[in-house]
């Protein structure tokens, strides 16, 4: 009956000790996905950066820099309302003219609406 008894005790300090090593594992397991997430987290972080800084690069190279795009925005303005304003210059006497033309040369006549009704009276 000791042995029996002896025996139990071993298998229950055995099955402590195994469970205590599936613990150490389970934590080892998980520090070991929480570095590698870490390090996949970094990585992605630098990866972004190159991304970023070849994105701007290559902005900088076909388009130039913002101020150089808000720069050529300005001077294409500038040119468009100097051609504006040139028109209205080359064309101011012509269209004052015909506007004069127009309020001047006044022919009183019947409104359509109006002349048709003195058909249907008569």
């Amino acid at each position: 009956m000791a042995s029996q008894s002896q025996g139990i005790q071993q298998l229950l300090a055995a099955e402590k000790r195994a469970a205590e090593k599936v613990a150490e594992a389970r934590k080892k397991k998980a520090r070991r996905l929480k570095q590698a997430k870490e390090e996949a987290q970094d990585e992605i972080e630098k990866y972004r950066q190159e991304r970023e800084r070849q994105f701007r690069e290559f902005e900088a190279k076909h388009m130039g820099s913002r101020e150089d795009v808000a720069a050529r925005i300005e001077e294409d303005t500038k040119l468009k309302i100097e051609e504006m304003n040139k028109a209205v210059i080359m064309h101011k006497e012509m269209v004052i003219s015909r506007l004069l033309q127009l309020v001047y040369d006044i022919k009183p006549e019947l409104h359509q609406n109006y002349a048709a009704s003195l058909g249907a009276k008569n």
